[in-house]
């Protein structure tokens, strides 16, 4: 069995880059890649193995691509092919701000709840294992859609800021040009008047 990793987030290049290549090379060989195919070239440079390869999937995110990619890992999990299952999406933090997240998907961690339920027994119809059947890849699914959206949304708003930055560099270089033109303009018509000047005082020294 291995390691799944679900790659949606270019951000891996940035600040976490270095502690996500750590990670996969603590893990060892035994593990499977599942990207992105935006990210396809950049991962078989890193001599990184990729098992399956969702082609432009962050590019266009929706339910039903959401719920492929899930399927296929939760039957890889079940018959025990994998033994964890990770997912690594830009998460957008603000309409600035956006941070490469990696989150465990498979197993599903046990966390304690608070108590808040009068009743001590629940029953499950038709049966615990049958619920969980169905809860799970479904949750599964929703995760992966959400990391998708996430992954989107981040890249066309890192897109847009980037342009933004670009037209305000611009709307100050053509400012600053401006002035520049100005003053030597300026400049100019202030030369032409001193000449004009000089030669006319030249000329009425001729004449007197």
């Amino acid at each position: 069995a291995g390691v799944g990793i679900l790659v949606f987030a270019t951000d891996i290049f940035k600040s976490d880059k270095e502690m996500f290549f750590k990670y996969m090379a603590d893990i060892g060989d035994s593990k499977k890649g599942f990207i992105d195919d935006g990210l396809k070239q950049y991962f078989e440079k890193k001599n990184i193995p990729i098992d399956i390869d969702f082609k432009y999937t962050a590019q266009n995110p929706n339910v039903n691509r959401a719920r492929v990619i899930s399927e296929q890992i939760v039957e890889l999990f079940r018959e025990k092919k994998l033994d964890e299952v990770y997912i690594v999406y830009t998460r957008m933090v603000n309409s600035v701000t956006f941070d490469a997240e990696i989150k465990q998907l498979l197993p599903l961690k046990k966390v304690k709840f608070e108590e808040h339920n009068k009743y001590k027994t629940c029953t499950f119809e038709p049966s615990m294992n049958a619920v969980f059947d169905h809860i799970i890849p479904n949750y599964i699914s929703g995760f992966v859609y959400g990391a998708l959206v996430e992954s989107y949304c981040s890249e066309h708003n890192a897109r847009m800021m980037a342009m933004q930055t670009a037209t305000d560099a611009a709307k100050d270089m053509l400012k600053g040009l401006g002035i520049e033109y100005n003053r030597a303009r300026q400049a100019a018509i202030t030369q032409e008047i001193t000449e004009v000047i000089a030669g006319a005082k030249a000329q009425k020294m001729k004449e007197d």
